[in-house]
């Protein structure tokens, strides 16, 4: 059996410049989204996951790598496919 092609806490590149301009198009700080990150979370879990400001700076700012889990929550909050905010 072949593994699946992400494991869920493998690390993956998002695409910061991608995630920086979503955000800016709905007109929201780093902490506006993260807001957006848990309010998606608990919709679709009971549970409010947390992502910090500083984690979506490095990313847009440094390229920081993320787990695949944590991109799906940046992803939600930004209510797009994951496939969107990965690097090319």
């Amino acid at each position: 059996m072949q593994p699946s092609r992400f494991d869920d806490a493998s690390p993956v590149f998002p695409d910061g410049l991608s995630i920086r301009r979503m955000r800016h198009s709905r007109g929201w700080s780093r902490r506006d989204l993260c807001t957006a990150i848990a309010h998606a979370s608990r919709r679709a879990t009971g549970i409010g996951e947390a992502v910090s400001p500083n984690l979506i700076a490095g990313i847009e700012e440094r390229g920081e790598t993320v787990s695949y889990t944590t991109l799906c929550l940046i992803a939600s909050g930004l209510d797009c496919n994951p496939v969107e905010i990965l690097q090319p």
